[in-house]
């Protein structure tokens, strides 16, 4: 039965830091141990953090079968959220989302208990349409925990937050080049992206200044909310490295 999400990705007070994608080939020596081949770096990964952020789903969604082998490999306990493929959120700007919704529900189902958040990145081109944004969420399986990252300000309103909050919908609060930082709260959950610190999105790494204070931001948070946190700056390992480094001052 279409519908908001009613789920919880995290219990309040839980923090989960990760990166987006896990198989790069300029992360050896920084997260795999040299000679690892390409087929066990999910497993290398899986052994260091509990969650990842989908990639490759972005550009084609896997079959189920794929999304199970997925699930298999990694422990109990560890999520995955998974990013909607671009030729909705990209190609059709959020049209016609019912079409969609059954390869989506397939998807998330057969990662079971490690699925999280079906996450929503539209362009930074694509201007506020409450209408069509409403459209989606409301043609979304009951079950699937949603996020969604609004990358252009015109998005920041209040009326779309309220919106959110009525399609029980986490807000994405994005941190990167040029793009609206803007530390708000929809749901019981909190889903950050951290694109990277530089004039460039998806490369340097972040001071260790910045990163504390996000820390400082998360702990805030955490009272009351479950907190996800994924690095996106893939570039020369950064994304691993903040990533760690982000854990270890929550902690």
């Amino acid at each position: 039965m279409p519908g908001a999400s009613h789920g919880r990705d995290v219990d309040a007070g839980e923090v989960r830091i990760g990166t987006s994608g896990w198989s790069y080939d300029h992360w050896k020596d920084v997260l795999y141990p040299p000679r690892t081949p390409a087929a066990r770096r999910l497993d290398v990964y899986a052994a260091e953090f509990d969650t990842v952020e989908l990639n490759a789903s972005f550009y084609h969604w896997p079959r189920a079968e794929t999304f199970a082998g997925w699930r298999a490999r990694v422990p109990d306990g560890f999520r995955f959220a998974v990013k909607a493929p671009r030729g909705l959120t990209h190609a059709r700007r959020l049209r016609d989302p019912e079409v969609w919704m059954p390869r989506l529900a397939e998807g998330m189902e057969a990662l079971g208990d490690r699925a999280g958040f079906l996450l929503f990145q539209l362009p930074a081109a694509v201007e506020r349409d409450d209408e069509r944004l409403d459209t989606l969420l409301r043609a979304l399986p009951a079950d699937v925990r949603t996020a969604v990252e609004l990358r252009h300000p015109s998005w920041n309103s209040e009326d779309v937050f309220a919106l959110l909050e009525r399609r029980n919908t986490t807000y994405c609060v994005m941190s990167g080049a040029g793009m609206p930082c803007v530390p708000r709260a929809t749901t019981t959950d909190v889903y950050l992206r951290f694109h990277g610190p530089g004039p460039q999105l998806y490369t340097g790494s972040y001071p260790d200044a910045e990163l504390r204070r996000w820390a400082d931001r998360i702990g805030q948070w955490r009272g009351s909310h479950g907190v996800v946190a994924y690095f996106n700056n893939d570039g020369a390992g950064a994304a691993v490295r903040d990533a760690r480094r982000l854990r270890e001052l929550v902690a």
